[in-house]
């Protein structure tokens, strides 16, 4: 075997055990209370509002076109917003404000009281995730965190946090994409009253 043949087998496997320990009874029953809480949003025409930094952006937005658009099913479009696609808006609240706002801004501009957001940060610790989480509080909106490591900052400040057992970025961002597709999936479920997949 090849050294980067090792590489590949031992960092698959590292990914798998990292994404096996998501089934830890707590962890699960924390995805299924996630699943809820927006279902309960949504329920409610409420909009669930994502955000993350780097890769977690990414998921957010990835997160976010899986509900708007479908995951496994056809159904009506859920209710959705990830917060890093509006170049215009981040720009003019980094310039304006400052980059630890360009969150905060816009939960304090679109978020309605009852909408849940969903901070995304591998460490927990980055100051425009913690500032927005603090402006979801001031709107009397719920606040579910995937993070990773200890949690971090965030594990306190969310009303729910799911952290994935790991201090690596990239396991913890595979994982984070394992966690938001089941979501994606009871979601559908529950809104739609069919199987997931």
């Amino acid at each position: 075997m090849t050294r980067s043949e090792e590489i590949i087998q031992a960092v698959s496997n590292h990914s798998i055990m990292i994404q096996t320990m998501l089934s830890d009874v707590k962890l699960v029953e924390d995805i299924e209370r996630a699943a809820l809480m927006i279902v309960e949003c949504i329920n409610r025409d409420g909009t669930v509002l994502i955000f993350g930094n780097g890769g977690s952006a990414a998921d957010a937005q990835h997160f976010a076109a899986e509900l708007v658009g479908r995951f496994a099913i056809e159904r009506r479009g859920l209710q959705a917003l990830a917060l890093s696609t509006d170049t215009s808006v981040m720009t003019s609240i980094a310039n304006d404000y400052g980059f630890e706002e360009v969150f905060a801004r816009q939960v304090e501009a679109l978020g309605r009281p009852g909408d849940v957001t969903i901070p995304i940060s591998t460490s927990g610790n980055s100051p425009n995730i913690l500032r927005a989480i603090d402006a979801s509080r001031k709107k009397g909106m719920k606040v579910i965190g995937l993070t990773g490591g200890d949690g971090g900052s965030m594990r306190s400040s969310c009303d729910l946090a799911l952290v994935v057992p790991s201090a690596e970025t990239p396991r913890i961002q595979e994982a984070h994409a394992l966690i938001y597709h089941i979501l994606c999936g009871l979601i559908e479920k529950e809104v739609c009253g069919t199987k997931t997949t």
